[in-house]
């Protein structure tokens, strides 16, 4: 039995990789800085799984732990989803961005490169590093970042491109488009939009919704980071993303309209966050072409797959924080 440590277990793709790498047979030990959340928002909770550990552990504070428990594992696979990730109020505190997205993280980087055993350290980085384009971008995009998030997260990218051509250290990375799905926290677009709705809240919504993006399930996400992380070839990227691209007012538009409600009786257009980029849309041909990846799940079911989520846990998520909220 293979094992696997998934840095950031508690983030909506981490928890949806680590159940995903669980129903494969694979082994897991799950670490994330906070203790475990509802289990609404953890995927490998709804299934009877078993090969799972998790451990709270900080890589701010606690990074000696963290490489102890990969040596002591000989974990053949590490995959790190752990990232301050918001883009938005990473205007507020940059420093702390840049401690977590950076630093931490070539401190991380540094203790498993000298771990032999090590197959494959999978990178789980964002298209933010590109800024905002248009048309649909390969891997070979000029990084142009535009936020102190951005930044942070370009900058442990191009470490980890002078650590595998310096040391030969076995990394690959990946950059999703949005993904979404059952179990995502509360501030994303998608669950906040049912689940205000269907509490008889208004949502606000930034810029109007102009900007553009792709959405994309994460089960199909979960499935191409295995495939990846198995089968990518070191030092390589890629793309994470369906061909279809939507406005955030149509998806807003779209989800009303599945619930049954007037788009204008829900949504207030509202300023538009600082530094936001208007698009990007990522060429996923690379992954498509080498690996035989498919996205499988349409937005039309991904969205439904939501709204019941929603509505099964309306009770649960009502008592759940709506918003963002940060811990340096």
């Amino acid at each position: 039995m293979e094992s696997v440590v998934v840095i950031g277990s508690n983030s909506f793709s981490g928890a949806a990789f680590v159940d995903y790498a669980l129903s494969r047979g694979m082994r897991v030990i799950g670490l994330s800085r906070s203790v475990e959340p509802h289990d609404v928002f953890l995927p490998y909770k709804w299934h009877d799984h078993h090969h799972f550990s998790f451990q709270a552990i900080d890589l701010n504070n606690d990074l000696p732990a963290a490489l102890d428990i990969v040596s002591n594992e000989r974990a053949g696979y590490v995959v790190n989803f752990a990232a301050q990730s918001m883009v938005g109020e990473s205007w507020q505190n940059p420093g702390d961005w840049f401690q977590t997205n950076t630093v931490a993280t070539v401190k991380l980087h540094d203790g498993l490169r000298k771990m032999p055993f090590l197959k494959r350290y999978v990178h789980i980085s964002t298209p933010e590093v590109y800024g905002s384009c248009s048309g649909f971008v390969d891997e070979t995009h000029a990084f142009n970042p535009s936020t102190p998030y951005a930044v942070s997260r370009a900058a442990a990218d191009m470490s980890l491109r002078a650590f595998h051509a310096t040391y030969g250290f076995p990394v690959v990375s990946t950059r999703a488009a949005n993904v979404y799905g059952p179990g995502q926290q509360l501030y994303r677009i998608i669950p906040r939009t049912i689940l205000f709705i269907l509490l008889g809240r208004r949502l606000q919504l930034h810029g109007g919704g102009v900007s553009t993006r792709s959405f994309i399930h994460i089960r199909d996400v979960a499935d191409a980071t295995l495939r990846i992380m198995q089968e990518g070839r070191n030092g390589e990227t890629y793309h994470i993303s369906t061909d279809n691209a939507i406005s955030v007012r149509a998806l807003v538009e779209r989800i009303c309209k599945k619930l049954g409600v007037a788009f204008a009786d829900h949504v207030d257009v509202v300023g538009e966050r600082l530094g936001k980029d208007t698009a990007y849309h990522l060429s996923s041909a690379k992954l498509r072409a080498e690996l035989g990846w498919q996205d499988a799940i349409g937005l039309e079911q991904g969205l439904d797959e939501c709204i019941a989520w929603v509505r099964d846990n309306l009770d649960v998520l009502r008592a759940q924080p709506f918003d963002y909220i940060h811990k340096p």
